[in-house]
Protein backbone atom coordinates (compact mmCIF):
# COMPACT_ATOMS: atom_id res chain seq x y z
CA UNK A 1 0.00 0.00 0.00
CA UNK A 2 1.77 2.88 -1.13
CA UNK A 3 0.69 6.07 1.10
CA UNK A 4 1.60 9.72 0.21
CA UNK A 5 2.24 12.01 2.94
CA UNK A 6 1.78 15.75 2.26
CA UNK A 7 3.05 18.58 4.70
CA UNK A 8 1.45 21.41 3.22
CA UNK A 9 3.05 25.08 2.44
CA UNK A 10 2.46 27.40 0.08
CA UNK A 11 6.60 27.85 -0.37
CA UNK A 12 7.34 24.74 0.41
CA UNK A 13 4.96 21.87 -0.20
CA UNK A 14 6.50 18.71 1.09
CA UNK A 15 5.82 15.18 -0.30
CA UNK A 16 6.79 11.67 0.81
CA UNK A 17 5.32 8.13 -0.98
CA UNK A 18 5.78 5.21 1.52
CA UNK A 19 5.61 1.57 1.00
CA UNK A 20 5.57 -1.22 3.81
CA UNK A 21 7.76 -3.59 3.62
CA UNK A 22 5.68 -6.97 2.73
CA UNK A 23 7.22 -8.77 5.78
CA UNK A 24 7.22 -6.02 8.26
CA UNK A 25 4.36 -4.07 9.37
CA UNK A 26 6.72 -2.16 10.78
CA UNK A 27 9.24 -1.44 8.12
CA UNK A 28 8.92 1.04 5.53
CA UNK A 29 10.79 2.61 2.32
CA UNK A 30 10.64 5.84 0.67
CA UNK A 31 9.75 5.68 -2.77
CA UNK A 32 10.03 9.05 -3.69
CA UNK A 33 10.25 12.18 -1.37
CA UNK A 34 10.97 16.15 -1.87
CA UNK A 35 9.58 19.32 -2.04
CA UNK A 36 7.07 20.86 -4.50
CA UNK A 37 7.36 25.00 -4.82
CA UNK A 38 5.99 27.96 -5.35
CA UNK A 39 7.73 31.47 -6.85
CA UNK A 40 7.47 33.67 -3.83
CA UNK A 41 6.79 36.48 -6.14
CA UNK A 42 3.71 35.50 -7.85
CA UNK A 43 0.49 36.59 -6.18
CA UNK A 44 -1.33 33.66 -4.31
CA UNK A 45 -3.64 32.47 -6.99
CA UNK A 46 -0.99 31.48 -9.33
CA UNK A 47 0.96 29.77 -6.70
CA UNK A 48 -2.00 27.87 -5.34
CA UNK A 49 -2.21 27.09 -9.24
CA UNK A 50 1.27 26.17 -9.05
CA UNK A 51 1.18 23.85 -6.14
CA UNK A 52 -1.80 21.84 -7.75
CA UNK A 53 -0.27 21.36 -10.99
CA UNK A 54 2.77 20.05 -9.73
CA UNK A 55 0.82 17.58 -6.65
CA UNK A 56 -1.59 16.69 -9.85
CA UNK A 57 1.30 15.39 -11.93
CA UNK A 58 3.14 13.87 -8.85
CA UNK A 59 0.25 11.64 -7.73
CA UNK A 60 -0.68 11.06 -11.89
CA UNK A 61 2.66 9.52 -11.28
CA UNK A 62 2.65 7.70 -8.61
CA UNK A 63 -0.75 6.36 -7.94
CA UNK A 64 -0.67 6.38 -3.79
CA UNK A 65 -3.34 4.45 -2.71
CA UNK A 66 -3.99 6.50 0.22
CA UNK A 67 -3.00 10.22 0.86
CA UNK A 68 -1.86 11.43 4.25
CA UNK A 69 -2.14 15.61 4.74
CA UNK A 70 -0.95 17.22 7.92
CA UNK A 71 -4.08 19.08 9.72
CA UNK A 72 -3.77 22.79 10.01
CA UNK A 73 -3.32 24.25 13.44
CA UNK A 74 -1.94 27.55 14.49
CA UNK A 75 -1.21 29.12 17.87
CA UNK A 76 -0.24 32.81 16.76
CA UNK A 77 0.63 33.36 12.95
CA UNK A 78 -2.77 33.82 11.41
CA UNK A 79 -0.82 34.28 7.68
CA UNK A 80 1.03 31.18 7.73
CA UNK A 81 -1.95 29.38 8.97
CA UNK A 82 -4.16 30.22 5.72
CA UNK A 83 -1.51 29.92 3.15
CA UNK A 84 -0.85 26.40 5.01
CA UNK A 85 -5.03 25.65 4.65
CA UNK A 86 -4.75 26.84 1.31
CA UNK A 87 -2.12 24.46 0.05
CA UNK A 88 -3.89 22.13 2.39
CA UNK A 89 -7.15 22.63 0.62
CA UNK A 90 -5.04 21.69 -2.81
CA UNK A 91 -4.34 18.50 -1.66
CA UNK A 92 -7.79 17.58 -0.39
CA UNK A 93 -8.87 18.64 -4.23
CA UNK A 94 -6.26 16.50 -5.96
CA UNK A 95 -6.93 13.88 -3.66
CA UNK A 96 -10.61 13.63 -4.37
CA UNK A 97 -10.08 14.51 -8.07
CA UNK A 98 -7.73 11.20 -8.16
CA UNK A 99 -10.45 9.27 -6.05
CA UNK A 100 -7.60 8.65 -3.01
CA UNK A 101 -9.24 8.38 -0.08
CA UNK A 102 -7.36 11.08 2.08
CA UNK A 103 -6.56 11.53 5.90
CA UNK A 104 -5.53 14.15 8.31
CA UNK A 105 -3.12 13.66 10.84
CA UNK A 106 -1.72 16.78 13.38
CA UNK A 107 1.61 17.11 14.34
CA UNK A 108 1.38 16.06 17.33
CA UNK A 109 -0.15 13.00 16.40
CA UNK A 110 2.41 12.40 13.67
CA UNK A 111 5.43 13.06 16.18
CA UNK A 112 3.87 11.01 18.89
CA UNK A 113 3.60 7.85 16.01
CA UNK A 114 7.39 8.84 14.76
CA UNK A 115 9.22 9.63 17.36
CA UNK A 116 7.22 8.73 20.31
CA UNK A 117 6.70 12.13 22.27
CA UNK A 118 4.56 14.54 20.84
CA UNK A 119 6.02 17.50 21.23
CA UNK A 120 9.34 16.73 19.15
CA UNK A 121 11.82 19.08 18.13
CA UNK A 122 12.19 18.69 13.74
CA UNK A 123 15.84 17.61 14.45
CA UNK A 124 14.44 14.45 16.34
CA UNK A 125 11.58 14.18 13.65
CA UNK A 126 14.32 14.16 10.63
CA UNK A 127 16.79 11.94 12.61
CA UNK A 128 13.98 9.26 13.42
CA UNK A 129 12.21 9.43 10.16
CA UNK A 130 15.75 8.56 8.60
CA UNK A 131 15.90 4.95 11.05
CA UNK A 132 12.79 4.28 10.59
CA UNK A 133 12.88 4.05 6.43
CA UNK A 134 16.69 3.42 6.79
CA UNK A 135 17.90 6.77 5.14
CA UNK A 136 21.57 7.53 5.65
CA UNK A 137 21.49 10.90 5.28
CA UNK A 138 18.42 12.79 7.22
CA UNK A 139 15.80 14.31 5.04
CA UNK A 140 15.71 18.19 4.41
CA UNK A 141 14.77 20.80 4.62
CA UNK A 142 12.30 19.60 7.33
CA UNK A 143 9.11 19.42 5.57
CA UNK A 144 10.24 16.02 3.62
CA UNK A 145 10.94 14.62 7.04
CA UNK A 146 7.39 15.95 7.90
CA UNK A 147 5.68 14.64 4.80
CA UNK A 148 7.40 10.62 5.15
CA UNK A 149 6.80 11.08 8.47
CA UNK A 150 2.78 11.59 7.81
CA UNK A 151 2.63 9.00 5.65
CA UNK A 152 4.17 6.28 8.24
CA UNK A 153 1.52 7.52 10.34
CA UNK A 154 -0.91 6.36 8.44
CA UNK A 155 0.42 2.74 7.76
CA UNK A 156 0.91 2.56 11.22
CA UNK A 157 -2.76 4.14 11.60
CA UNK A 158 -4.10 1.03 9.15
CA UNK A 159 -4.57 -2.08 12.08
CA UNK A 160 -6.63 0.59 13.94
CA UNK A 161 -8.57 1.90 11.51
CA UNK A 162 -9.66 -1.62 10.04
CA UNK A 163 -10.60 -2.42 13.23
CA UNK A 164 -12.79 0.59 14.36
CA UNK A 165 -14.47 0.08 10.89
CA UNK A 166 -15.24 -4.20 11.49
CA UNK A 167 -16.40 -2.89 14.91
CA UNK A 168 -18.43 -0.28 13.23
CA UNK A 169 -20.15 -2.67 10.85
CA UNK A 170 -20.76 -5.14 13.46
CA UNK A 171 -23.04 -2.51 15.11
CA UNK A 172 -24.86 -1.43 12.21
Amino acid sequence: MFTLGIDPGLTRCGYGLVEPHSNNRNSWTVIKAGILTSNFGDQVHLRLLEIYSELTTLVKQTRPDAIAVEKVFFKVNVKTAMAVGQASGIALLVAAENSIPVFQYGATEVKQAVVGYGQATKTQMQTMVAKLVGLEKIPGPPDVADAIGLAITHLIMIPYLESVNKALEKTR
